[in-house]
């Protein structure tokens, strides 16, 4: 691929990608209009232009899903492992000789920039079919003895065996989130499919685009009704999923608050659910990174603009940077250096390092969190603004790489903000930064910067 030449525009003449003006539920091995007949707007954050219709699905829809899921579930678990190991494999080995293609989906439906979807998100998602293809042929049983052997003679001296084997759980509800929607829907349906379960799942409202175009290169691969895509939004259609008691399982990754609620819903009908949630991840610097002008420098710097990974929207996202205080001169005046030469061109660039936020409603609450910094009396380091795009972008939903000095007890800290802002802290010792690494409502992630592999393990514990 020439990595100077931007991709085709999805639509026009010589791209891969041709969007439908309207897409329907995949329900049973088939495209499934809503049962209320109504539909919503899928818009590109690049442009902000519309770029198909999708249902907008409620109660019924799913139910009418969960029927298919029903219907297909008994003989899917029946299968064979290697059976469903080898469909697994045609799955991954169909979407890899569609990665362009998925990746443009990607990038005109959440933003990001091609270059993660064509040399990430893809192949991470064929890695993730091919990975549970096998890890479901290597799967076993197990026999214990219980008891041990007795004396005496006739059954009894065979002692006391428990028998354990895997088996499907039957149909499974899953809901996934908009910011890496194919790589997620691949998290979900794998391991899922791969056990032998049929499953009924819901893409974010503000991303259901790429999640067609992915059941148009795939869905032939399936048994009718193994896997079935509901599209609709949280409340008419998410809540219907996650709260029936048609299901055995729920898999949800997605925004706290909303977290809560799945988990409330799974509790009443005493079902398992597996929940991925929010983060404000602390990345804490020590002055000894500032040791020498060799590699390892550079990478810390590369770990504080992570940051800006995906513009932001990880849930792992380093998004408080604890610096000791006698180098965070030095240290951030390499951190601009290094953001001023970031990328943020047109999303179709396979050289654009942060592309446009998912949709105008995240636009927006990273615009709010803007304001909420300054009012606070956060000091700007950089950033802080939208970000002007020019052409066919003009309209999308850009921010700029932001970073603000503050304390722990602003809500730009403590709150996650879920776009290419970071908060910047100083502390003086140990205690100190594990204090503020640690006064947070959240745990999914954080991370050392230190040459002493001591520092590293006593703060890691």
């Amino acid at each position: 691929m020439d990595q100077t030449t931007p991709f085709i525009y999805p639509g026009d003449e010589g791209s891969k990608l041709k969007p439908s003006s309207r897409y329907e539920n995949f329900i049973g091995g088939d495209w499934q209009k809503p049962k209320s007949g109504k539909y919503f707007e899928n818009i590109s954050p690049t442009s902000g232009k519309v770029i198909c219709e999708v249902p907008r699905s409620n109660a019924e829809d799913i139910d009418f899903a969960l029927d298919a899921a029903h219907k297909a579930a008994p003989a899917w678990g029946k299968t064979g492992p290697a059976e469903r190991a080898n469909i697994l494999l045609k799955i991954a080995d169909r979407i890899e000789e569609n990665t362009e293609k998925l990746a443009l989906a990607e990038t005109l439906d959440n933003g990001k920039p091609i270059r993660e979807g064509f040399a990430a998100d893809i192949p991470l998602t064929v890695d993730h079919f091919r990975y549970f293809a096998g890890a479901i042929r290597a799967q076993e049983g197990t026999i214990g003895n219980i008891d041990g052997m007795q004396s005496g003679g006739g059954n009894s001296a065979l002692g006391m065996m428990a028998y354990h084997y895997p088996e499907p759980l039957g149909v499974v509800g899953q809901i996934i989130p908009w910011n890496f929607p194919i790589l997620m829907a691949a998290w979900k349906l794998a391991p899922a499919l791969a056990a032998g379960n049929a499953v009924v799942l819901k893409p974010a409202e503000q991303t259901p685009f790429s999640i067609n175009v992915l059941m148009e290169v795939i869905g032939d691969l399936l048994p009718a009704g193994v896997a079935n895509i509901v599209h609709g939004y949280g409340v008419e259609a998410g809540k219907p999923l996650a709260s029936s008691k048609r299901v055995k399982k729920v898999g949800f990754t997605g925004e706290t608050t909303t977290g809560r609620l799945i988990l409330q819903y799974a509790s009443e009908n005493l079902i398992p659910v597996t929940l991925e949630l929010g983060g404000k991840s602390p990345n804490i610097y020590f002055k000894d990174i500032m040791g020498g002008s060799d590699d390892y420098i550079s990478r810390c710097v590369e770990g504080f603009l992570h940051a800006y990974f995906n513009q932001g929207e990880v849930c792992t996202c380093p998004s408080r940077a604890i610096i000791h205080e006698d180098i965070y001169e030095p240290f951030m005046e390499m951190v601009k250096e290094r953001v001023k030469a970031l990328n943020c061109g047109s999303p179709f660039d396979l050289n654009t390092q942060v592309g446009a936020q998912a949709s105008n409603e995240q636009f927006e609450k990273i615009m709010s969190y803007l304001d909420i910094g300054k009012q606070e009396g956060a000091e700007v380091l950089f950033g802080g603004e939208k970000r002007e795009m020019n052409g066919n972008f003009s309209g999308g939903y850009y921010v700029e790489p932001t970073a603000f000095k503050g304390n722990n007890s602003m809500r730009i800290f403590q709150e996650e903000i879920f776009g290419p802002v970071v908060s910047v802290a100083t502390f003086k010792d140990e205690a100190e930064a594990v204090s503020i690494a640690n006064d947070t409502l959240y745990g999914l992630g954080a991370g050392v910067w230190s040459r002493d592999a001591n520092i590293c393990y006593r703060m890691g514990r």
